[in-house]
């Protein structure tokens, strides 16, 4: 497999991974310029920051302080708001691994920037491990001041080939019994529900598009699925565990996703319209590309019973995702 990755955004360009058969193709949604980039707003590949996924009503209190972001998905805000982490350049630097090559990303997020508080300094290597056909990836943050952090990959995936169709027919699996709820902004409300007996398990293998479209609340708020799964986990709780397996049977390619996060996005796509340019002139239309974003939980700032996002001063953010691939 190969990986391409530009310092605008941190960002995962290309990722090209042999099918049964042995053939590579792009596998990852993206754009072919820097400009392209600039004015897009589906995040492909991006480094997430400062904040991943959603904050609600652009606001938080942190040690009796309160702070506002910049809403930039009605009155939330997405992704560490209008320009976030995705949207800055970053400073790149040849990594040292043993286990492949690796490429390390550095950005210095300054005190309110998008309106978060604390200069914050933040590390990200990729190494591309040849005997697993890993693509790993390691977050390092320090602050030297109280502040909040959630990082992620924004990596759209299509196993047959990034332009080749839907992903209906993908086999997704989710290590999961427990999802967060949305309300009607797509924000967390705060429960912690079972999926059993729902749309939502994905315990066992099932087709991403089996149950998409049937009569469900969540599934109608959300134009399919945009939610918080809550990885199971059995000890450690920054262990590197499995936490999804997706299969393309006509590629046979297999994608699993393993994490130190406590939560994952998945996500199906449903904003893509074809309205945004892909590689070679292509255009991604509904639901042609799904998002596994490991992370801690949504608006976890405003819910202090979900896992803590704080970030102090002497304190160093360490979280680990990696993305494995094989056939079959």
């Amino acid at each position: 497999m190969a990986v391409a990755i530009s310092n605008y955004g941190a960002t995962v360009v290309s990722l090209h991974v042999p099918n049964r058969d042995g053939k590579r193709e792009d596998v990852v949604l993206g754009h072919d310029t820097v400009e392209d980039y600039e004015k897009g707003k589906a995040y492909f590949g991006g480094t997430i920051g400062r904040y991943c996924n959603r904050i609600a009503l652009g606001a938080f209190t942190l040690a009796g302080q309160s702070y506002t972001l910049p809403k930039n998905e009605g009155e939330n805000t997405l992704h560490g708001g209008i320009l976030g982490f995705n949207k800055r350049m970053w400073e790149a630097s040849e990594g040292s691994s043993q286990e492949g090559p690796s490429v390390e990303f550095s950005y210095q997020s300054t005190d309110r920037e998008e309106g978060f508080p604390g200069n914050l300094l933040v590390k990200v290597l990729f190494t591309l491990l040849r005997d697993k056909n890993e693509l790993s990836i390691e977050y390092n943050a320090r602050t030297d001041k109280d502040t909040v952090v959630n990082l992620t990959n924004h990596s759209y995936f299509n196993l047959a080939g990034e332009g080749h169709g839907d992903v209906l027919s993908h086999i997704l699996t989710l290590r999961a019994s427990k999802f967060t709820p949305v309300n009607a902004a797509l924000v967390p409300t705060g429960t912690v529900s079972d999926v059993n007996n729902s749309v939502f398990d994905f315990r066992e293998a099932i087709e991403i598009g089996e149950r998409i479209d049937k009569t469900d609340e969540q599934l109608k708020l959300a134009k399919g699925y945009d939610h918080n799964w809550v990885i199971d986990r059995h000890g450690d709780p920054s262990e590197l565990v499995s936490a999804a397996q997706v299969y393309e049977p006509r590629s046979g390619r297999v994608l699993e996703v393993l994490t130190t996060e406590p939560g994952v996005q998945f996500y199906s796509g449903n904003f893509l319209d074809g309205t945004e340019r892909g590689k070679s002139g292509k255009t991604y239309p509904f639901r042609s590309g799904f998002c596994l974003e490991t992370q801690h939980f949504p608006d976890s700032p405003n819910h202090p019973e979900f896992p803590s996002t704080l970030l102090q001063p002497g304190q160093t953010l360490r979280s680990t995702t990696s993305f494995r691939f094989s056939t079959k």
